[in-house]
Formats: C-alpha cells, structure tokens, sequence
C-alpha cells in the first residue's frame, strides 16, 4: 500500500490557518489576556536553552528558529544580550546547519552573564561587543565581524523605547542581507492599550513608545523590508507578532 505524499499539502495548510488566526482578533486579544495574567510570575523569564537563561516567550523561540532553519544566515547579530540564552540558542542552531557565527551587542555586558556565555561549550560561535548599539565605534566592530559576501541577519532586543529601536532599524537595516530577516522585539508593547501595558519591569513602555511603533515607522521609509504576513499572524502568546521583517531588496 503506498501512502500519498502529502507534505506540500500540509504546509499550504499550515500557512492557511495562520492567515487566518491572524486575521481573529478575539483570539489575539484572549492571547494577549493570557499573557497579561501569566506576567504576573514573569513567564517570559521562566525558560531556559542548555543551560542559559534565554528570557523569550516558547512561541517566539519557535518563530525565530524557523527563520533561521529556513535562511541559515552566516552571522547573526543581536542587540540586547541579557542573560545570554539567545545567543546560545541560536548558536547551537548554527552548530546545527554547520555554519555561521553570532555577534551581540550590549552597552552593559555583567560579567556575570559574559562568565556563563564564554564557559559554554556553544562560546567559539559567540562574539561579544560591549558598547551602545547605534555609536559609530560600535557599528565598526559589528561591521567587522561580517565577512565579504555574508548573509546577514540581525535580531533588536535591547531598549525598547520607540526612538531607540527605530534608531536601530536604521543602523542595522542596512546590514541585512537579501531574503534575511531583522527580528524586532517585544513589538507585542504596541498592541495592547494603556491598561495592559507590563508594568513588572526596570522600565515600562506605554502604546506609541515602544518597538511596534519603530517598526511602522520603519516601514514607511524603506521598501527593502516587508512583513512576513504568515509568520507574524500565528504568533500569539508571542512578545513579538508584527516584529518579524524579511528583507526583500538589495
């Protein structure tokens, strides 16, 4: 008996259904309450990748690993190291596809956290730049880690202030390249009201201050970049839904 090969069936399926969640508002906004209550015992935080914590909502890390999978970018730059669980995890999915190397930038790297990044077996894939991200010293030493002929693919998860990450955008668009993508974080700040704003946090980032509304803005300045339409609509219980942009220009 042969079995019908069905695989191309069943992603068209999968990009259906998320259009379609995408478009089911009461579903996002019973997400998004969700995740309002579950912030209460700071969820995001809860998770770890090999041992790091990586300080990301499930859906997103499965979002992000898509992307890479599916790209397999020769560096990926993130702005915003924290504890430094993102990097090991999308390093050790560089170590899968047998390339490629990671870049973070972060103005204050604890040596504490650097300690727990450069002991990891996953470290000869990881660089570390400490500096603001947007400076011009900075931009020469990230600029400095891209090969000739990269493919480049950068990930904004530091202040996630609007005129900060829009300032981001504008620096480290450039750098990526053709069929990459830039990752904008926590772009989930722009599509709550004012009453669901996280306030559990060192600073807090009201509706029109913060990443959604750099990435609207972005957007209308440049046409090398267009949102990933179907990534971006199964993405609830995400920090990240509308944040996901693929570049589509040289």
């Amino acid at each position: 008996m042969t079995t019908k090969d069905d695989r191309l069936e069943f992603e068209a399926h999968k990009r259906e259904m998320a259009l379609a969640l995408g478009k089911d508002e009461d579903a996002f906004q019973h997400a998004l309450n969700t995740l309002i209550v579950l912030d209460k015992y700071d969820y995001a935080y809860l998770w770890s990748w090999m041992g790091v914590p990586i300080i990301q909502m499930p859906a997103d890390v499965m979002a992000t690993q898509e992307v890479v999978w599916n790209t397999k970018p020769d560096v990926i730059i993130e702005t915003g190291v924290a504890r430094g669980g993102s990097m090991i995890f999308m390093a050790s999915l560089l170590k899968v596809i047998g390339k490629g190397k990671v870049v973070g930038v972060d103005i204050d790297i604890r040596a504490h956290n650097r300690d727990s990044i450069e002991k990891h077996p996953l470290s000869p894939l990881i660089t570390l730049i400490e500096g603001p991200s947007t400076t011009t010293e900075t931009l020469a030493k990230v600029r400095a880690e891209i090969p000739a002929g990269a493919s480049v693919m950068v990930v904004l998860d530091s202040d996630h202030g609007r005129d900060h990450v829009l300032d981001e955008l504008r620096c480290y668009g450039p750098l990526v390249t053709q069929g990459q993508y830039i990752v904008v974080a926590d772009t989930v700040l722009g599509r709550a009201d004012m009453s669901q704003t996280p306030t559990k946090r060192s600073k807090i980032w009201y509706p029109g201050d913060e990443p959604y509304a750099a990435v609207n803005t972005y957007l209308k300045e440049t046409d090398r970049f267009e949102t990933d339409e179907a990534l971006n609509s199964k993405l609830v219980l995400s920090s990240s839904p509308g944040g996901y942009l693929k570049c589509i220009g040289k």
